[in-house]
């Protein structure tokens, strides 16, 4: 894997993602890195993830499939441009579409493992299957739509 995360080639102004940036100090600050084929996260949910007693809020799932995601559209649009992460101009991606399926109840007291593929890539968009795991079971599954951000999120 490699040592530097996708999230931590985000510009600054594009760092403040309350799942995945850098820079938001309240925020998850999931980190996701590219391993072969595919991208890998690993995230421990506090005890204030809490949906029920012992289980994590499906909320949280969810924004940690989104980001995750996001984050290999952005690796893999480097890659087909053969461009090293972080260089200019920036390849910044949003989410389009979010679709999370929950397949078993995910303890809150297992480190998550997250791993996503490219399903299809074009131009301007990325579709990402992402599957988030616990203790070695398949708790949820997710499609992400990314979409290279438009000009108007611009800073």
């Amino acid at each position: 894997m490699s040592e530097k995360a996708i999230q931590d080639y985000y510009p600054d102004e594009y760092s403040h993602c309350y799942g995945c940036g850098r820079l938001n100090e309240h925020g998850l600050q999931i980190k996701s890195y590219w391993n072969g084929e595919e991208s890998v996260c690993k995230f421990q949910p506090k005890p204030y993830h809490l949906a029920l007693p012992g289980f994590v809020y499906g909320g949280l799932i969810a924004s940690l499939i989104d980001c995750h995601a996001i984050g290999t559209a952005a690796a893999a649009k480097y890659g087909a441009e053969k461009r090293a992460p972080g260089t200019d101009p920036p390849l910044r991606f949003v989410t389009a579409s979010l679709h999370v399926d929950y397949l078993a109840p995910t303890p809150i007291d297992a480190a998550l493992e997250l791993r996503g593929r490219v399903k299809e890539a074009k131009e301007r968009k990325v579709i990402v299957d992402v599957s988030l795991s616990a203790n070695g079971r398949t708790c949820a599954r997710g499609e992400v739509t990314g979409v290279l951000m438009p000009e108007s999120m611009m800073s």
